[in-house]
């Protein structure tokens, strides 16, 4: 029913007219997977008509999207194995803040393994490497674990410290000396601030694998916090994008320029507010087809992640697509007196800040049309309001409000011990 796995390790590489027509191939088995295996997807390819073995990679828009609303309402009916063939179970958070189960077979999590592996030999893994984890194993999360499998796929050391303190990292990195080091840039950050405090060499680290915040712009340029972790480490960090749901990771090459996808692994889409596919380089809503899925196959998932795709041939010589950084989520979309802001587009204003040492957002609701935008910021030099305030309404075409509080009142609101990554967006509208 399912076409075996098969690794395809140069699928990146091979012309794209060649690659649209084995993409159709894999995309129809997929479809026929679903529509035999999935009570959800049987139902719903059944009501809209759906006839896999019709599709192509164009009249493929014609398939209405899946979101996270229907994986929360329908959770069980998108598991499509028994219960004696999964694997591994994780919790992804949904749009009503109660967690929906993801399941994954041991295929799924084989396929996990050679996705990572494609990803982190496209950024210049070998066998040779040390890989520091810094991103949890357990807690239900998908990210460390994956991470870990690829690492061990491609035969390289693994370290895996998780999510733990400066302190024990610091130590970890002394002591068995990582040419990788995997986790969140802002915790990445704080590291390497800690470790040159401490005077702890870093010389054995070279490559700094990002995950969960962006490290460029929307014009490809590396943020300020990107400078200054690469600075701080004196090593290249290279951006990985994926989701629980997905099962299928975004990550740059060497050149730094995208994230490479996979293409026997997902079909990738940019859609617009209404769903409808907008064409590369354009703004839009993240939609993705992970393709060879047990478990809990979707098709045309919204991410709710917004960006854009390049489908011009990379440098590193790959030829499939590759995404932008992720510039805002949909659901944190603010309109301000007519423009559209994301919360991102606010924090790498405040980064190019040098007098903003920590910074967070928060939202209002103030009429039917417009949000209000509230901006609290500490201070490591003297600077005043008005001048932040100039700063951000030329780089956003909006003013927010603007409050200076202490660095200690900042960093309580942001960093909560029981979270795994800082919080510096707050919505409080209604």
């Amino acid at each position: 029913m399912m076409r075996p796995f098969k690794e395809y390790p140069k699928s990146s590489f091979v012309e794209p007219s060649r690659m649209r027509r084995m993409q159709t191939q894999w995309l129809r088995h997929h479809l026929v997977y679903c529509q035999a295996a999935s009570p959800f997807y049987r139902k719903f390819f059944k009501k809209h008509g759906v006839v896999p073995q019709e599709v192509t990679l164009d009249n493929f828009v014609n398939i209405p999207l899946t979101d996270k609303r229907s994986l929360e309402r329908s959770n069980m009916d998108f598991i499509a194995v028994p219960q004696e063939r999964i694997s591994d179970i994780v919790l992804s958070s949904g749009t009503t803040g109660d967690p929906t189960q993801i399941v994954y077979t041991q295929r799924d999590l084989d396929r996990l393994a050679y996705n990572e592996q494609q990803s982190m030999v496209s950024c210049g893994m070998t066998a040779a490497d040390r890989v520091l984890l810094t991103c949890t194993i357990d807690r239900c999360f998908v990210a460390g674990l994956a991470y870990y499998l690829g690492a061990k796929k491609i035969g390289a050391a693994c370290i895996r410290n998780g999510l733990n303190s400066l302190e024990s990292h610091a130590g970890i990195i002394k002591l068995m000396t990582p040419s990788v080091v995997v986790g969140v840039p802002s915790f990445l950050r704080k590291l390497g601030a800690y470790v040159k405090h401490k005077k702890i060499p870093v010389g054995s680290v070279k490559k700094l694998v990002c995950i969960g915040e962006p490290l460029r712009d929307k014009d490809m340029k590396a943020l300020i916090g990107t400078q200054d972790l690469e600075a701080l480490w004196g090593a290249k960090a290279f951006s990985t994008y994926s989701s629980s749901e997905m099962v299928t990771s975004f990550c740059e090459c060497e050149c730094q320029n995208g994230g490479h996808l996979h293409p026997e692994l997902a079909v990738a889409e940019i859609v617009d507010e209404r769903g409808r596919r907008v064409s590369a380089g354009v703004v839009g809503e993240l939609v993705v087809t992970p393709l060879g899925i047990e478990g809990m196959p979707l098709v045309r998932f919204r991410t709710g992640d917004i960006t854009f795709m390049f489908e011009e041939s990379c440098p590193c010589g790959r030829l499939s697509p590759r995404l932008g950084p992720i510039l805002g989520r949909m659901k944190q979309m603010l309109k301000i007196k007519g423009t559209t802001v994301y919360p991102l587009a606010v924090f790498s204003a405040l980064d190019e800040l040098r007098e903003v040492s920590d910074y967070f957002i928060t939202v209002f609701s103030s009429d039917a049309l417009s949000d209000r935008l509230m901006v609290t910021v500490s201070l490591r030099q003297s600077c005043s309001v008005a001048r932040i305030s100039e700063a951000l309404t030329a780089r956003l075409r909006v003013a927010p409000e603007v409050v200076v509080a202490s660095e200690e009142d900042v960093r309580r609101v942001v960093y909560n011990p029981s979270l795994r990554k800082p919080v510096r967006f707050f919505d409080r509208r209604i």
